[in-house]
């Protein structure tokens, strides 16, 4: 057996930074943070309406504080930044044929887009 060492090259923390295609992947993964804790502040709406009608009339004055809207604001920015990319990576991922012809990779998109808006509408229209 060698005594010899492996090589292995030095790595720093912020190795993603110096490429434009790690700093994209970064931001797009970071978008979850926000989204974590716009989930938090949800379930402890769903807790506070267990607990009982005083609870829940904190909760909705918590709710109106300024930093938590302007984190629910992020959630929402982050949310939509995820689905444009996730949208307009779908047609590489999965292209989609009709009748042996591949569909438009911006009818894909496009259909995606009209999918969440109808979505919303319907729960706009329910709440």
């Amino acid at each position: 057996m060698s005594n010899r060492k492996p090589y292995v090259r030095p790595m720093n923390r912020t190795w993603w930074s110096k490429h434009p295609f790690y700093r994209f992947y970064m931001l797009r993964e970071a978008t979850v943070l926000p989204l974590i804790l716009f989930t938090l502040f949800m379930l402890c709406g769903l807790a506070s309406l267990v607990k009982g009608p005083q609870a829940w009339v904190e909760w909705q004055h918590f709710m109106q504080n300024p930093l938590v809207i302007a984190i629910n604001i992020v959630a929402l920015a982050g949310s939509l930044f995820h689905a444009a990319t996730f949208f307009n990576m779908m047609p590489q991922v999965m292209p989609i044929r009709v009748k042996g012809k591949l569909l438009a990779p911006k009818m894909i998109i496009a259909t995606q887009w009209a999918a969440v808006a109808v979505i919303s509408l319907i729960v706009l229209i329910l709440v």
